[in-house]
Order: structure tokens, then C-alpha cells, then sequence
């Protein structure tokens, strides 16, 4: 633990726990790193055990004596400067405290505690907690998962408004002129296919979709092409299909129809 004066936070949460308010504060320690600290007194407080005994067991510790340092902490008195210990190291205080060991009236709750409270914090300081190789791994396929849902959700409302458009009578075959958004124009290819094409493509996926419906309508036909369409050719909007996938997506439209749907 060092010895120099309080560390002071560049941000500060608190989380309802079961009607506790627990802390936790980020430090910059280096430019490329940030630690979450708790502060232990409180914790101690809610817990009903004695501050100045674990406040000993901390030092004695030769992992959380050295992790544990004094950290600025905002309370209703003002500010204070606080025992802390990282977050990462939180369960293997809690669990230093021997729940068959302590009074009845607060076993119950230290048990909580041991169970949910790491859980509680770090959800709360989620960007600041380190992911492991394998944390990495899953959070980039989450991240995939998201795009692709997003991507198919864009497929989806352009379908949708190309149903409503059918049942107004307002759909115009070929029309001409039709308002690309700023964001549109962006993110279309430079070879992308044209608005005629894509409103025969839209059309197409719809009455694939109502054909397969008929005769299964246990499935969700259209979020099955959409989810395909994404998959196959990368496009997040019809708008984004190319001119060289145009006769494939159209082909393949007719023998997903003719499979009855992959």
C-alpha cells in the first residue's frame, strides 16, 4: 500500500444493492490503464463487522496490502480518504470473512454479499473492467451479433414500408427520383444498384415471403430471407446490393422459394 496522499478519481458511481449504496471509483493509474477501487469501510458498515479488525486482516494480507491504497471518496460529509482495494480483488476480501463465523442476524446477508455483490459493481464499471483473452473473444462475437441484427432490422423496415406502401396502392413500378438519405449515399457502394432494382428486389423478397407463408405459416419466412440475404451478400440495406449480385440475389430468391425456405 502506498504511502503517498489520497488518490483522487476520475469518476465515481453508486449502486443500489439491495438498499445498500455501494461504491466504486476509477483511477488513472497509468495513461493506458484505470482501476476501479471500493472503499472497504462501508462495506464493512452494511455488513455489521467489525472496520478496525478487517481494516487488519487487509494488511496482513501480502496480496491486498499491496494492492489496497488510499482513495479520495465523496460521502455526505464531504470528501474522505479511504481504505480501497481493486475491484478484481473484492471477492477474495468477502470471502475472507467466514460466513459460518459471524452473528446469525447478518449471515444471511454476508452470503449475498460473497454472491452477487462483485457481480453487481462490475456490471456497473463494465468499460473499465479488463476482458480476458477469451472475454475479448466473446465481446467481438456479441458485437458481430449486433451488427448483423441491426443490419437485418434495416431490411426489415424497408420491407415494412414497402408493405405499406403495397396497401395504400402507392407502390409506382420504375419510379425515378426517389430521396437517397445523406447517410444513404454514404454507405451505398459506388456500384450499387439502382432504386428501380432494389424496389424489384424488394418486391420479390415479399412475395417469396407470402408464398412460403402460405404454405408454412408456422415460420417467420421474412426474417428468414433477411437474415440470409445479410449472410450471403452483406447487404444491411437493399439499396446496398450491387450491381454484380443483382441476378444472383434475384436467382437466389427463386430457389430459396423453390426449397420452401433454405
Amino acid at each position: 500500500m502506498s504511502e503517498e496522499k489520497a488518490l483522487v478519481p476520475v469518476e465515481g458511481k453508486t449502486v443500489d444493492f439491495y438498499g445498500d449504496e455501494l461504491q466504486g471509483v476509477v483511477v488513472t493509474a497509468t495513461p493506458s490503464e484505470e482501476i476501479i477501487y471500493v472503499p472497504i469501510r462501508p462495506l464493512c458498515d452494511y455488513l455489521g463487522v467489525d472496520w478496525s479488525a478487517q481494516r487488519r486482516r487487509v494488511m496482513r494480507d501480502p496480496v491486498l496490502a499491496d494492492e489496497a491504497e488510499t482513495v479520495e471518496i465523496n460521502t455526505a460529509g464531504g470528501p474522505q480518504a479511504m481504505l480501497c482495494i481493486p475491484l478484481e480483488y473484492l471477492n477474495g476480501w468477502l470471502f475472507g470473512i467466514n460466513a459460518n463465523r459471524v452473528k446469525d442476524e447478518i449471515k444471511e446477508k454476508l452470503i449475498v454479499y460473497q454472491r452477487e455483490c462483485y457481480k453487481v459493481l462490475a456490471a456497473a464499471f463494465i468499460e473499465y473492467v479488463p476482458l480476458s483473452p477469451a472475454g475479448r473473444d466473446s465481446m467481438q462475437a456479441l458485437q458481430r451479433i449486433e451488427e448483423n441484427a441491426l443490419a437485418v432490422a434495416h431490411l426489415a423496415r424497408e420491407q415494412m414500408e414497402l408493405v405499406k406502401r403495397i396497401d395504400k396502392a402507392a407502390v409506382v413500378v420504375g419510379q425515378h427520383g426517389r430521396r437517397i438519405t445523406a447517410l444513404e449515399q454514404r454507405l451505398a457502394p459506388p456500384n450499387a444498384i439502382t432504386d428501380e432494382q432494389a424496389e424489384e428486389v424488394k418486391a420479390k423478397v415479399h412475395a417469396v415471403a407470402m408464398f412460403l407463408t402460405e404454405h408454412d405459416p408456422s415460420r417467420n419466412h421474412f426474417q428468414g430471407i433477411f437474415n440470409e440475404l445479410h449472410r450471403r451478400f452483406g447487404a444491411s440495406s437493399y439499396r446496398n446490393i450491387r450491381q454484380s449480385q443483382f441476378h444472383p440475389v434475384m436467382n437466389w430468391l427463386d430457389d430459396w422459394a423453390r426449397a420452401g425456405g433454405g
